[in-house]
């Protein structure tokens, strides 16, 4: 019989007491969708039903709940089921008043304010219709409700569960006894987390209820579409699959991205090495007002290199990721289209997998009805195709043929169609883009040249309803123009605080755990680069393979070879991303050797100088394109234009890097071309008066950095001496460094002893506030990895 008649049948009955028996009868069995009530609460509501019954004009034939007016704020009517724990459908099926019909309000235990005065009379003949166990449709309101993650936004209708309920019970409703039969056997025999008493039992809207609560709505609707396929019933399968065509693709979007993100592949991947996001991920601080994302600490305090004064955004700044598209414009609109930007290695791509996999888990963005990726990627290797005119793609083929399961999807067509695009990965679309010409698309059906779709896209001439989050580094979106952008947000590097949480989580052994935060935090400097989540990443690697030997830890870490790992990691990341190479065939060549070795020589001048900036006459003055130096390399980054001439300022990742780099290049001509660049005088002077052993020697270059460094103010040279100094320990020039910027063939430097000598000479004659420095240049080049 049809719930809604039944229903109504038992309405119309006349107001007379029914024996135990006949209420056991009438009794509905376990589900969802009643009113879940320990077996205390049943009987103390049964004793205040018989005390009201004198209040009332009807009684029902089975038990009704009245539940305080404080209690609940949902079902008006909810019948007394077995017990059985509330369920997410019960959550979600809120009884609202339906289309021409009463709503019984049971939450007041005064029935009779229920009659209107005016008309008693005819309200007294009225027949009543309630709308359940049938869930009616959902109200949206008009303020934005928030999830129990503290999340605004709502399921669209056809997503949600009383549309599925609906849906499901409708196609089922139209089979016979037998067909039913076979589809509840059939269903049960390719379900092993049912049982056949739980599919057998009860009516149809017991089953469906059962299986959405068992199963879950889109398993339980999946379920039964192939279950109706399986039983020759297409026409009632095809109904099922239309009426939840939303549904359906917001679940296999949803599946795609938790295959995707779910397990993060940090750093270098390793079989077996990976994580659950869910278990390494640190929520980072994103700021509406960004200053370029390079953290202005240094141990020297505040770095002399740099004519600019880097500020820190506040936390008043600060947005959590999931709520960027909660952020209004100036004129109170909401956004369209979110940039975010970061610097190389902040962890862009981590925070595109945290957003997807929060939308397909149900944990934010609910009112978002797809969320589809779009990587700059993929439209540089179709563009790299050099396809011909005839075989350009529309954005809808773009889409569906990177989502093949999503065919005919007109849901995106409609006005009312909210979804999100992410393109991530703006640096890895090299080809300029031409925001002037470019034709204009007004439709999603038109094909065209992936650079005229690109410009469309971010336009806003198609995909109309989308809206759109772009991430890239800060020299490549930087040439987007400000008029398609309605917020520009920055991932900031960690705080201390979440760099000791980023290293907390990761390791179940407590001892383990505090033993690394302890060492990391003994050397200054590497206090301050681990809160580059790269770093962080590295540190917690590094550490956890050297407390597996016996007494490691009794000396404190290195700093050159963290630097060092920086730049193979970041190289190696530049042949991969941008030229396609593979994992296992990643090995460096001269072009490598020598952008290295320029952007090395810049650096130096740039610390000669006293210089932390640099623009783009810098880098083409020594021979090297701006693109390549400050996006590709993935060692610089873009500042905000501070000047009214709007010049375009650049910077490495941190002061120290830039340091480290100079003093690389500066072992490098040593090492490799056997020069002394700091020897001024010594360049200068003609071959017949240079001694060639003198521009070999080990000590001779040591004495010159020395020199420099002393003579210069404190903090000006002392990291760069120090790097330097660790660039002659072995494990750094001859292992970390062999095969990338020096041959497995080149010998080791010589001379190290009477280096060694130099520096302990010089620490006894130095100034008091050059001795601690000087002591750790001594242990960089003379302390052997444990």
């Amino acid at each position: 019989m049809d719930p809604d008649t039944e229903v109504e049948r038992i309405f119309r009955q006349e107001n007379s007491e029914e024996d135990e028996e006949e209420e056991d009868k009438m009794k509905r069995p376990p589900s969802s969708y009643g009113s879940m009530k320990s077996d205390d609460v049943m009987e103390e509501e049964e004793e205040e039903k018989m005390e009201e019954a004198d209040k009332v004009s009807f009684s029902f034939p089975f038990p009704v709940a009245l539940p305080a007016s404080t209690a609940h704020d949902g079902t008006g009517l909810q019948m007394i089921r077995s017990a059985s724990p509330e369920t997410l459908y019960t959550m979600t099926t809120q009884q609202t008043r339906p289309p021409e019909g009463v709503v019984i309000d049971t939450r007041s235990s005064d029935l009779g304010d229920f009659s209107e005065p005016d008309d008693e009379e005819e309200d007294a003949d009225e027949i009543l219709i309630a709308n359940s166990p049938e869930p009616p449709e959902p109200v949206e309101p008009e303020y934005e409700m928030q999830d129990e993650n503290g999340q605004p936004g709502r399921l669209h209708p056809e997503q949600d569960l009383p549309h599925i309920f609906k849906s499901i019970q409708n196609a089922l409703t139209s089979l016979t006894s037998d067909d039913l039969l076979k589809f509840k056997v059939s269903f049960y025999q390719w379900e092993p987390k049912m049982s056949l008493p739980q599919v057998m039992e009860g009516d149809l809207l017991d089953f469906v209820d059962r299986s959405l609560e068992m199963l879950g709505q889109d398993r339980s609707m999946l379920h039964t579409i192939k279950t109706l396929e399986n039983i020759a019933k297409k026409p009632e399968a095809d109904e099922l699959r239309n009426n939840c065509k939303r549904a359906l693709i917001r679940y296999r979007l949803k599946q795609c991205l938790i295959e995707k993100h779910q397990i993060i592949r940090e750093g270098v991947v390793r079989a077996g090495r990976q994580n659950l996001l869910d278990n390494i991920y640190v929520e980072p601080h994103v700021t509406t007002r960004g200053y370029g994302g390079v953290d202005p600490s240094h141990e020297y305090g505040r770095s002399p290199m740099s004519p600019l004064t880097l500020q820190v955004p506040t936390a008043d700044t600060f947005v959590g990721l999931n709520n960027l598209f909660r952020l209004k414009t100036c004129d109170g609109k909401p956004v369209r289209t979110v940039v975010t930007t970061g610097i190389p290695g902040v962890g862009l791509t981590v925070s595109v997998g945290r957003v997807s996999l929060d939308w397909a888990e149900l944990k934010a963005n609910k009112d978002m009805q797809f969320v589809i990726k779009l990587s700059f990627r993929t439209f540089w290797q179709l563009r790299k195709k050099e396809l011909p005119l005839s075989q350009k793609s529309s954005i809808v083929e773009l889409i569906q043929y990177h989502n093949p399961e999503c065919k005919d999807w007109k849901q995106l067509e409609e006005e009312d169609c909210r979804f999100l695009i992410i393109m991530d990965s703006f640096d890895c679309y090299p080809a300029p883009l031409d925001w002037q010409n470019a034709p204009v698309i007004n439709d999603n059906y038109t094909q065209a040249h992936p650079d005229v779709l690109i410009v469309n896209i971010i336009r806003g001439t198609v995909l109309r309803g989308a809206r759109l989050w772009i991430l890239g580094r800060q020299a490549a979106v930087s040439q987007i123009p400000s008029q398609y952008i309605d917020v520009v947000t920055e991932l900031q590097v960690f705080s201390d605080e979440k760099v000791d949480k980023f290293l907390s989580i990761r390791f179940c052994n407590a001892e383990l755990t505090s033993k690394i935060l302890a060492h990391y935090k003994r050397l200054p400097s590497l206090r301050i680069l681990a809160r580059h989540p790269l770093v962080c990443w590295m540190v917690a690697t590094v550490f956890e393979r050297c407390y597996k030997y016996r007494d490691y830890g009794v000396h404190p870490p290195r700093l050159t070879p963290f630097h060092g790992s920086i730049l193979i990691f970041q190289t190696n990341r530049h042949m991969e991303y941008y030229y396609g190479l593979p994992e296992n065939d990643l090995k460096w060549g001269a072009d490598e050797n020598n952008q290295i070795n320029k952007i090395g020589k810049m650096a130096l001048k740039m610390l000669e100088r006293n210089t932390g900036v640099f623009f783009e006459e810098d880098v083409k003055e020594f021979g090297m394109k701006v693109t390549d130096v400050t996006v590709f390399s993935g060692l610089c980054t873009e500042l905000p234009t501070a000047g009214s001439d709007r010049k375009r300022t650049y910077c490495f990742l941190y002061f120290n890097f830039q340091e480290f780099i100079a003093a690389l290049y500066v072992f490098t001509m040593f090492r490799s071309e056997c020069k002394n660049v700091l020897d001024t005088a010594l360049m200068h002077k003609p071959k017949l008066f240079a001694s060639k052993d003198q521009a070999k020697s080990t000590v001779a270059l040591v004495q010159c950095a020395l020199a420099r460094t002393l003579a210069s103010p404190p903090g000006h040279y002392d990291m760069f001496l120090r790097f330097l100094c660790g660039m002659f320990n072995p494990d750094c020039h001859d292992s970390l460094m062999r095969g990338c910027l020096y041959s497995h063939r080149a010998p080791k430097v010589a001379g190290l002893d009477d280096a060694q000598r130099l520096l302990e000479q010089t620490i006894l004659t130095a100034e008091e506030n050059r001795v601690e420095n000087l002591k750790e240049c001594l242990r960089e080049m003379t302390q052997k990895d444990e």
